[in-house]
This record gives structure tokens, sequence and C-alpha cells, in this order.
């Protein structure tokens, strides 16, 4: 392989490496490219990051993007590599300050100002509120909403007490949401226009320092239930407060930060 060039982007802590692939720089089908996701992405031995982007052409749009979990799996979405993909496009030229772009969950809508980034995301569907699962020694009742990809709202005294990794496993593989899976994100109400958030992200398989649809999960199911308002401030476990609008339209808006542009070599992902 060619040296390929890409960028190293960060967004409220979750790290990802962005590749333009409108000329086919990378070819091969989808099993290579899971591959290669799966590859560049393991810290230590290759570049290391949460997630793969790759910005393809679109007939309708600026561009349209294909998004890969670390573990190589493909996500429908992801609101904080969203932010880095639109600063990215506009960056390369690929897009002025305002673009759409496609993925599998639809268009987004984004609004580059800087190294800010306010992104318009698809409707929430399939909203549940305060229904129970089983554990294996207990039961919880927890809420749910589609915001892109699935996310379940578990309500936390303590946050810093939670056992993110434990319980977010056991919720994340859960029966009752399979064959998929879901994103679990822990939070706890500051007051009506501030809240705190940890996240079990599915595909990362661990705790991230944010999730940006999980943000905006939050915000939805909180608002929902009468804890919050339009507009809420998600104080991140990797220290950036995100803000979200939920108004007829859903909006995230955060930072999207270049780390660095390098070139990849094919030792990367052998």
């Amino acid at each position: 392989m060619e040296l390929l060039e890409f960028f190293k982007m960060s967004a409220s802590g979750n790290d990802f490496i962005l590749i333009d692939n409108r000329e086919g720089a990378l070819k091969g089908g989808p099993s290579d490219l899971h591959e290669f996701a799966k590859k560049v992405c393991t810290r230590r031995h290759s570049v290391g990051a949460d997630g793969l982007i790759l910005i393809e052409k679109s007939k309708t749009c600026d561009f349209s993007w294909q998004f890969f979990n670390a573990d190589g799996s493909v996500a429908e979405m992801c609101g904080n590599g969203g932010r880095c993909a639109a600063r990215f496009a506009f960056l390369k030229g690929v897009a002025s300050e305002r673009m759409t772009f496609e993925t599998l969950a639809g268009v987004m809508r984004a609004e580059v100002k800087e190294d800010k980034i306010k992104l318009q995301l698809t409707s929430p569907t399939n909203m549940q509120l305060d229904y129970p699962i089983a554990l294996e020694n207990r039961e919880i009742f927890v809420s749910s909403v589609n915001t892109g990809v699935p996310h379940v709202i578990l309500l936390a005294d303590n946050i810093d007490r939670v056992p993110v990794e434990e319980l977010g496993r056991s919720v994340r593989y859960h029966k009752a949401f399979s064959p998929a899976g879901t994103n679990v994100d822990f939070v706890s109400v500051m007051d009506r226009e501030n809240i705190r958030i940890r996240t079990y992200e599915r595909g990362v398989e661990g705790e991230t320092y944010a999730c940006g649809t999980g943000a905006v999960a939050a915000g939805v199911i909180l608002k929902e239930k009468g804890l919050t308002g339009d507009r809420v401030q998600i104080w991140t476990r990797g220290g950036e407060i995100l803000h979200v609008y939920l108004n007829d339209n859903v909006y995230l808006e955060g930072g999207a930060r270049v780390i660095y542009r390098g070139n990849l070599w094919d030792e990367a992902v052998k």
C-alpha cells in the first residue's frame, strides 16, 4: 500500500482517524475495510483510535461517510465523529462552513465555526421510558431512545461510583436489545440545565470519554421526564461540556480538534 494521508482528530476525548477516500484510496470489499479499521484503531500497535471515518463521494450531499468502530463494526451514526468529519471536510475543501453529509442514520447538517461544530441530528425514534429489564441478580428500570444509534439511559445518584464497565456490559448485551445491542449512558442531573454523563460504548466495548449521540439521548430522555428543558449542558468524562438543543430539531454542539496529520505505512495494518 502506498503512503496514505490521514488526520487524527478528537472531540470531547473521543479520538478518530479520518481519511479522504473520495478517489478510492482504500480499495477492497466490506470485509477488507472492517479488518483495516480494526487494525489501524488498535492502540500501541498502530495509530489507535475509537473509530475510523472514511469520507466518500455523494450525489446528493457534500459528502457521505463510512464509520467504523474500533472493533471493525459499522455504526449508523456518531455525534462526536460527525463533528470531526464536518471540520475535516471543511479543512480539506470538501465542503463550506455549512454542509450536509450522508450517514446510515440519514442526512446530517453541520455548521463549522472555527473549531466548534453545531451538528443537526436526525429526529429521535423508538423512545421508551422507565421499563424493567432483569439482570442476573436484580431488576432495574431503564429508558431508551435511538438518536442515530440505540441508547439506554440509567439515572445515577453518584455517577463517580457507578460500575460503568460491569453494569454497562450487562445492559449492552442484554437480550432485550439483541441482536444489535445498545450503548449505555449513566446520567446524573445537576440542575435543569446541567447533567453529568458516563457512557459504555458499543463497538469500543468499554467506557469512553464522551459520546455525542449519548449526550443527545440523555437530553431527550430527561426532557421527556420533565427533569431538564430545551437546552442542556452535558458534562462529559473527557472534560468538555457539550451543548444539546431540543426544539423542533435536535442539535449537538461542541469542539473538534485536529491532533496531527500523517502518512500511514502498510506496516501499520499488518
